[in-house]
C-alpha cells in the first residue's frame, strides 16, 4: 500500500513523497523475490534462496505473472514415474539389507530357543482347546513357507516323526492343485499320499485378487495324529513362557 500524507492546502490524501519515507529493512529481500519470481522460480524456490516465509512472498509477488510450466506434462509425468522408480529401489536394498543384518544378529539357535520359538508360533497361528469345544489336538495351518518349515523342524525337536503327519491344502480353485500338493510335500518331506482332499475356494467371477499369481500356493494345514498329551505339554509351555515373562529380573538359562 502506498503510504499517503494530508496537505492542509489539499483535503485530498496525495502519495507521500519518496524521501519522507523510512528505509525498511525487508526492501531488499522484497525486491530480490519479485526479481527471482520474474525469473521464473517457484514459491518454494524462493523460499529456500531468501529464508523467509511463502505468505510473504505471495504478497509481495502475487502481482507478476505466474511462472510457465517447466516440463511439458508427458514429460512432468515421466520425470514423477522414474523419481518414484528411484525411490521403491533405494526403499527395497535398504529392506533387504536391514533384513540380512537382523539375520546375521541371530545367528544360531539352540534346542531351548526353538523350543520356546516353536512354543509361542504354535500359540499364535495353531488351533486351541476351548472350554466350549475340545480340540486337545495339534492342528496349524499357514501360508508361509519359512513359518511352516520351522514349525516342521520344531515338531522334529519334539519327537514328532514324518509319519504322524497328515496335510491338507486351502487353496482357490484357480491354482494347480497337483503342482501346489507336491511343492508342499517336497518342502517339509512328507509324502502325497499323507495329504487329505484339499479344501478348495471358488473365486468369485471377475475377482483380480493381486495373490493369485506365481508364487500363490494357498495354505497348508498339518495335523498331527495322536496329539492329545503333547498339546497338553505346550499348552504348559506356553503359560510357563507367560509367568516368566512377569519377572523381568529372572535370569535366562541356557
Amino acid at each position: 500500500m502506498t503510504e499517503t500524507h494530508r496537505d492542509e492546502r489539499n483535503p485530498q490524501d496525495t502519495p507521500r513523497p519518496a524521501w519522507t519515507r523510512h528505509p525498511n529493512a525487508k526492501d531488499e529481500v522484497r525486491l530480490r523475490a519479485r526479481e527471482l519470481r520474474s525469473q521464473g522460480m517457484t514459491y518454494d524456490e524462493i523460499r529456500a534462496e531468501l529464508g523467509c516465509s511463502k505468505s510473504s512472498i505471495s504478497a509481495w509477488v502475487r502481482d507478476l505473472p505466474k511462472p510457465a510450466p517447466r516440463w511439458a506434462h508427458v514429460e512432468r509425468m515421466q520425470r514423477m514415474e522414474e523419481a518414484q522408480t528411484r525411490l521403491g529401489r533405494e526403499r527395497d536394498e535398504e529392506r533387504r539389507r536391514l533384513a540380512h543384518e537382523a539375520s546375521l544378529e541371530v545367528g544360531g539357535t539352540s534346542d531351548r530357543e526353538l523350543l520356546l520359538v516353536g512354543v509361542a508360533l504354535y500359540w499364535a497361528e495353531g488351533q486351541k482347546d476351548k472350554a466350549y469345544a475340545r480340540r486337545e489336538c495339534i492342528s496349524f495351518i499357514n501360508s508361509d513357507p519359512q513359518m511352516i518349515r520351522v514349525f516342521v523342524r520344531w515338531l522334529e525337536l519334539l519327537g514328532v516323526g514324518r509319519d504322524r503327519l497328515r496335510c491338507s491344502l486351502h487353496i482357490h480353485d484357480s491354482a494347480d492343485i497337483t503342482k501346489t500338493t507336491r511343492f508342499w510335500s517336497d518342502l517339509i518331506d512328507v509324502p502325497t499320499d499323507q495329504f487329505w482332499k484339499p479344501c478348495i475356494k471358488k473365486d468369485n467371477p471377475g475377482t483380480n485378487r493381486l495373490n493369485r499369481g506365481e508364487s500363490y500356493r494357498g495354505c497348508l494345514k498339518i495335523y498331527v495324529t495322536n496329539s492329545a498329551r503333547l498339546y497338553r505339554r505346550i499348552e504348559g509351555w506356553w503359560y510357563g513362557i507367560v509367568v516368566a515373562a512377569r519377572k523381568p529380573d529372572q535370569v535366562n538359562r541356557t
